[in-house]
């Protein structure tokens, strides 16, 4: 009898033993992160975000959106003491699409090691972890490259479009951004996610297609990727170019679908599993 109540009790206590400790976890981004809160600003494309499917999974882990729509790596340096971002065990850093559209210079490495400000994303990105190192110096960080991108445009104003990372913008290549994130991460032997180069997450896998006016005849058509890149979108008389069954991996060109939020969960549970 003493045997069996022994052998219960080590089994009781080897199951409590593999009970994961809660984990705090502070989101931060940009309208990618932010929509995770705000699938209605999505014209209700999507049902929920990154965050929200990990923790489905890994139900330990508590998170908090500091995702800010349209914002960029130097906007968060800039506003960084007045986010109020709180203490965490986990931060991730999702940002960079917004710098390269908006043409913000990258800079170079140097202002990462040396601290030069936010006069670069490079710099920026040094002012964002060193405050998280300040909130939580054994906190883990776990950087995000950009998601390549086709042509934008805003479901809820066609007017607020953008051409995708196809295309240099100003000299600069969207790749060269996401190839920074993986070198910052690398010196702080922080784990990185790189979207950029995820396999089936490449440019020919965003959209399904554009649908678009035929300019020879005038009348809808279909344009698959690359050929809509050059055929005009007029925001002024033309339907919404991306239908619901437009979408693949991103449901406007820049913006993930379900599909494409839950490939970048797969990808970050592969991250929090370690922890």
């Amino acid at each position: 009898m003493m045997k069996k109540f022994i052998l219960l009790l080590c089994l009781v206590l080897v199951q409590f033993s593999f009970v994961p400790s809660n984990i705090t976890w502070v989101a931060i981004g940009d309208s990618i992160t932010y929509l995770n809160d705000h699938p209605n600003e999505t014209g209700n494309r999507t049902t929920k975000g990154y965050m929200t499917r990990v923790v489905e999974k890994m139900p330990h882990i508590s998170f908090v959106n500091q995702g800010h729509n349209g914002w960029t790596a130097i906007k968060i340096a800039t506003e960084i003491e007045n986010l109020g971002i709180q203490k965490a065990d986990v931060y991730s850093i999702f940002l960079g699409t917004n710098d390269w559209w908006g043409s913000k210079p990258l800079g170079e490495f140097s202002d990462y090691e040396n601290n030069t400000g936010n006069g670069t994303v490079h710099g920026s990105f040094r002012i964002i972890v060193n405050k998280l190192k300040s909130l939580n110096a054994n906190a883990k960080i776990i950087f995000i490259t950009p998601m390549q991108r086709v042509d934008f445009v805003y479901i809820n104003n066609f007017k607020n479009n953008a051409y995708g990372s196809y295309r240099d913008k100003k000299g600069q290549n969207l790749e060269s951004f996401a190839n920074a994130v993986k070198d910052i991460a690398r010196f702080e032997q922080m784990p990185v996610v790189d979207l950029y180069h995820a396999k089936k997450m490449d440019h020919a896998h965003l959209v399904k297609f554009k649908r678009l006016k035929d300019p020879l005849t005038s009348e809808y058509k279909n344009f698959k990727y690359p050929d809509f890149i050059d055929v005009q979108f007029n925001p002024e008389t033309d339907e919404y170019p991306y239908p619901v069954e437009a979408s693949d991996v991103t449901f406007d060109g820049l913006h993930p679908s379900d599909k494409g939020y839950k490939m970048i969960t797969d990808l970050l549970l592969k991250e929090f599993s370690k922890l």
